[in-house]
């Protein structure tokens, strides 16, 4: 045949696209290869189709068959743990040392009880928040997490199209695998860019010009990684990990996040490639307050720190004129503190005094959590590793449902609370458990 069959050609696009492909370690650019060539009697297609129906076989029994079944977000993780590559897998699960601090996380919303409230018009529900001038239907935020492209080749893309058909804020990592400019055209809108601290001042200060071209409003400052993390799971699962992957990573090991991020190697890390050879100014030590300082003067975006758990840096932020705070612990992935998020907020919003927003995140897979953290006084809520299990299960489609399953478990618990919208959600509506 002088040309390919058009029927067999876009069945291959469909098949480089396919989270199965990925997790089964098919080469998408061969299969696109593949679909340029007419077949053969040996079709290395049908090798294709054999390996994928075998991976969908490999889902566990009553898994999820699309997006639509899932009842809860966590009818995505066994379908995206199936699908994602072992090594990839382990990136997106680990925590630091035993994982405890994972499991701290959802605990900590076990110590709150709702208080609902009888007999309020709630035929109406407004979940809308604003942020910096910019309004949003909802409090749910997709937080940042690298690599996506090792969950769905589709990647941040498909999170990006996800956000904007949910009208979501997004916030895009320092190591995603899109760029910052391709992430807010398919976003439709501004995006968050969530950075982290580089040795080279000259490289930060570029990047973060970048970012203002790019018309990204905020800028979020990851802080609690910066004396690193152990994660135990990470390696252990890397290790499970036969193939060879010379195309992402040095020396083939498909280990993703397991070195620092360098300019040697920035091939799958777009927001940390393309800029000028200045001279380097190179740090001396870790960031401190004056690195802080710095960076907000150095820019006329807002600047929000990621990773403050205590009333004393919450004051600091304060004072060092910092826009707002996230919560968080990197999802139990930064330190062992076996302290959840939700239990550190209380102090946290004490010593921002009501002066910024204060998002919170970690362990985040309900509506009842998510009331949880406003009841107590949180601006907002970040989600991350439920919508990478949706990504890795079904793309953006399932991107967008576990943010209407998230939303819409949110609605029902502020219809049972009596609270139409977020201003009336009070400590009054939870108690001590």
């Amino acid at each position: 045949m002088p040309h390919p069959d058009p029927s067999r050609r876009q069945f291959l696009a469909f098949l480089a696209a396919s989270p199965l492909a990925a997790a089964e370690g098919i080469d998408p650019d061969w299969l696109a290869a593949l679909g340029a060539r007419a077949p053969r009697r040996e079709d290395p297609l049908l090798e294709v189709a054999h390996r994928l129906a075998a991976a969908q076989d490999t889902l566990p029994p009553g898994a999820i068959r699309s997006a639509a079944e899932a009842l809860n977000v966590f009818d995505f993780e066994p379908v995206a743990k199936a699908r994602v590559p072992v090594a990839h897998w382990g990136y997106l699960m680990t925590g630091s040392d035993d994982d405890r601090t994972i499991a701290a996380n959802r605990a900590g919303f076990d110590r709150w009880a709702l208080r609902p409230r009888r007999l309020v018009d709630v035929s109406t529900i407004d979940m809308g928040v604003t942020h910096y001038g910019t309004r949003y239907p909802t409090p749910i935020i997709l937080n940042p997490v690298g690599s996506q492209k090792a969950f769905h080749p589709d990647g941040e893309l498909a999170t990006a199209r996800a956000a904007r058909a949910r009208n979501h804020l997004f916030v895009l990592s320092t190591v995603g695998t899109t760029a910052i400019e391709d992430v807010i055209a398919a976003r439709g809108a501004p995006a968050w860019f969530q950075l982290y601290h580089q040795d080279d001042w000259a490289l930060t200060r570029q990047v973060m010009q970048r970012m203002e071209r790019a018309g990204v409003p905020a800028i979020v400052f990851t802080v609690d990684l910066l004396g690193g993390s152990n994660r135990e799971t990470q390696q252990r699962e890397a290790r499970r990990d036969t193939r060879t992957c010379t195309k992402c990573h040095l020396g083939g090991e498909p280990k993703p996040g397991m070195t620092q991020v360098s300019q040697r190697d920035n091939r799958r890390k777009p927001n940390l490639n393309g800029y000028q050879a200045l001279p380097p100014i190179m740090e001396k030590g870790t960031p401190t307050w004056e690195f802080v300082d710095r960076l907000r003067q150095s820019t006329t975006m807002k600047v929000l720190l990621k990773g403050i758990v205590t009333r004393e840096d919450a004051e600091l932020a304060v004072a060092h004129g910092i826009d707002g705070l996230f919560v968080s612990n990197h999802g139990g992935r930064a330190e062992n503190s076996l302290r959840a998020t939700v239990t550190s907020l209380p102090e946290v919003l004490e010593g921002a005094a009501g002066r910024i927003p204060v998002i919170c995140d970690g362990g985040f897979r309900r509506g009842t959590d998510a009331f949880k953290a406003l009841a107590l006084g949180a601006t907002a809520i970040g989600v991350g590793r439920p919508y990478i299990w949706g990504l890795g299960a079904f793309g953006q489609e399932g991107v967008e449902a576990v943010l209407g399953l998230l939303r819409k478990e949110l609605e029902i618990v502020m219809k049972q609370c009596g609270t139409p919208t977020l201003a009336a959600i009070t400590r009054r509506h939870i108690t001590e458990a």
